[in-house]
């Protein structure tokens, strides 16, 4: 008797371990989605209109795939662009604001306050400008994730201890010297922070214009689709979004690490 509860126990505390396992959660989290997905238009729980069956979803991708796939390029591509605009622009006048005290107490406010404005409602002037091609959507996009990349770059930088900046210049380091081996390692991890949100505010940017106003995009199928009520094509056009937005979440995040290793947390010596 003994031997077979210490059986079930071991068997209740491998089910216990399993289901505390996160990757276990979150597959199992996943699946329901999935499965809910799939049952509740067929059941007749949601209108088929409001959402169309997984299964019916899967086919119509590989139906229309080639049109799928010629959008998510144009997207793709309008999405690296708009990246380098919000993350290398960004992060650049972060570190200038933040660095140089009379910029930071004059135009810091001021990005503040222009990042709480819903860029949403400038669209039009994009479109103005440069027209319904990827030139706007890039120009969006970009301006889109520049604010919180900057604005994360500057609150790092101003977190830096003025002991080691003292200290680097009385030892005659360079300002590139400082900024490489002072304000880099010691800002890092807001800078993350600021690639990872600016990241996904580019890419709803770049989505979102492609809805509002374009010619090709992922953003513009799923519009096309909507105001001809191909459910299953727009609901494949949005798991497309999410693939990609979980691709450049995984990029950043191997990032970070490799990031993280190359850039401690303590402060180098210089």
């Amino acid at each position: 008797m003994s031997m077979r509860t210490a059986g079930g126990n071991d068997d209740r505390s491998g089910w216990i371990l399993l289901l505390k396992n996160p990757l276990v959660l979150r597959l199992a989290c996943l699946g329901m989605i999935l499965a809910f997905w799939e049952i509740a238009p067929r059941m007749g729980w949601v209108s088929p209109v409001m959402l169309a069956p997984l299964s019916a979803t899967v086919i119509s991708g590989v139906t229309d795939f080639g049109v799928f796939a010629r959008n998510l390029g144009v997207t793709f591509g309008s999405l690296a662009l708009a990246l380098l605009i919000a993350l290398g622009g960004g992060g650049a006048v972060g570190l200038l604001l933040g660095s140089v005290r009379p910029l930071r107490t004059t135009l810091l406010p001021i990005m503040s306050s222009i990042y709480a404005v819903p860029l949403v409602v400038v669209y039009p002037v994009f479109t103005a400008w440069a027209g319904i091609g990827v030139e706007s959507k890039v120009l969006f996009g970009g301006l889109y994730g520049f604010f919180p990349m900057l604005l994360a770059t500057a609150a790092g930088v101003r977190t830096v201890d003025g002991g080691y900046m003292v200290a680097a210049r009385s030892m005659g380091a360079t300002r590139f010297q400082m900024i490489r081996h002072i304000m880099l390692p010691a800002a890092l991890p807001s800078i993350m922070s600021g690639v990872r949100i600016g990241s996904a505010m580019t890419a709803i940017g770049v989505v979102v214009a492609e809805m509002m106003a374009a010619t090709a995009g992922i953003g513009f199928l799923i519009t096309q689709n909507r105001t001809m009520f191909n459910t299953a094509e727009v609901y494949f056009g949005v798991f497309l979004v999410v693939v990609l937005a979980g691709t450049i979440d995984w990029a950043v995040s191997v990032i970070e690490r490799r990031a993280g290793s190359s850039y401690p947390r303590k402060v180098r010596t210089l």
